[in-house]
C-alpha cells in the first residue's frame, strides 16, 4: 500500500473516506493528487466491507480547482500535461469496460460503490467538477461553488456540459458556466445541485452517517445495480431501459439477497446481505 503524499484515506466500518490534504492551497489539484484519489477509490471498489466513499476537502475548502502552477506551465506549453505515477497505477469500477467512464472524472459514475462529494468549502474548477460527478452532493450553508472557467478564457471543462444540465437543468447550467458567479449552499440546494444543506462543519459527518444508514439497510448488490441503471438509463429509450430492468430484476430474483430481504422482513429483524465480491484482489 504506497503511502499517500496529497490525500487522506480512512476505512471506518463501512465508510471510506478520501480527504484531499493540501489546506494551504485550499486543496488544490495537482497530478499527484488527481492519482492518489484515482487509487483510492479503486481500494474503496475492492474492499468487501467498504459500502461507500466520502470525498471531502481539508481545512476551509473542498478543492478550488487544478494547482495555478499546473495551469501555467498548461499555458506555457499551450497544451494539457501530463505525469505518470506506476505506483498509483489503477482502474477502479466500470465492470462493462464502459468507454464513457474512463476518463477523469467521469470515471466517478462507473464506480460500482456510492461516491458522495462532502462541499465543506470553495468548490471551483476542475475541484467543481469532481463535486459534480459524484453521485450526491451535501454541502454546508456556507460553502461556495464556482465554475472558474470562462474567466480563464476556457470553456466547460471535464465532461461538465454534460452532466450539470442532468443536475440542475440548462437553464441552470448555462447560468453557473456562463456567470461564474459564486453560488453558496442555500442556492446550491435550491436548485437541486446540493442533495443535503448542512450547517458549516458538518457535511462530512452527515455524509458518513448517510452511507453508514443505508449499509445497515439496503443490500450492496441493490445499490451498486440502481447506480448502473441510472447512468446507463440516463440516454436510452425507454422502451430499451425498460427491457433492460426486467433482465436485471429477473436476475435479482434469482439472488440470494432477495430470499434475505423477505425473510428479515416477515421476520421483523435486519437483514443480513451479501458483500460485494471482491474485484483485483484483496485490498492494498
Amino acid at each position: 500500500m504506497p503511502d499517500y503524499l496529497e490525500i487522506q484515506y480512512v476505512v471506518e466500518g463501512p465508510v471510506a473516506t478520501i480527504t484531499m490534504n493540501r489546506p494551504d492551497q485550499l486543496n488544490a489539484l495537482t497530478e499527484l493528487t488527481q492519482a492518489e484519489i484515482r487509487h483510492a477509490l479503486d481500494r474503496s471498489e475492492r474492499n468487501p466491507e467498504v459500502i461507500g466513499t466520502v470525498l471531502t476537502g481539508a481545512g476551509r475548502g473542498f478543492c478550488a480547482g487544478v494547482d495555478m502552477n499546473a495551469l501555467g506551465s498548461m499555458s506555457e506549453a499551450g497544451e494539457r500535461t501530463t505525469a505518470n505515477f506506476d505506483h498509483l497505477r489503477a482502474n477502479p469500477g466500470n465492470p462493462d469496460d464502459d468507454p464513457n467512464y474512463q476518463a477523469s472524472p467521469t470515471y466517478f459514475l462507473g464506480l460500482r460503490k456510492p461516491l458522495i462529494a462532502a462541499i465543506n468549502g470553495a468548490a471551483a474548477g476542475l475541484g467543481f467538477s469532481y463535486a459534480t460527478f459524484c453521485d450526491m452532493r451535501f454541502m454546508d450553508r456556507t460553502a461556495k461553488l464556482v465554475t472558474s472557467f470562462a474567466p480563464r478564457g476556457l470553456i466547460a471543462e471535464h465532461g461538465t456540459s454534460w452532466m450539470l444540465p442532468r443536475i440542475v437543468g440548462p437553464s441552470n447550467a448555462l447560468d453557473m458556466v456562463w456567470s461564474s458567479r459564486r453560488i453558496d449552499g442555500e442556492e446550491a440546494f435550491r436548485i437541486g445541485y446540493a442533495n443535503r444543506l448542512c450547517e458549516p462543519g458538518t457535511c462530512c459527518s452527515e455524509a458518513q452517517q448517510y452511507l453508514r444508514d443505508i449499509a445497515g439497510t439496503s443490500a450492496p448488490a441493490s445499490i451498486m445495480m440502481m447506480k448502473r441503471q441510472v447512468y446507463k438509463h440516463l440516454n436510452r429509450e425507454l422502451g430499451e431501459a425498460m427491457a433492460e430492468s426486467t433482465r436485471w430484476m429477473d436476475e435479482s430474483l434469482a439472488r440470494d439477497d432477495f430470499k434475505e430481504g423477505v425473510a428479515s422482513f416477515v421476520e421483523k429483524r435486519a437483514a443480513n446481505f451479501s458483500k460485494l465480491e471482491v474485484v483485483g484482489g484483496d485490498d492494498q
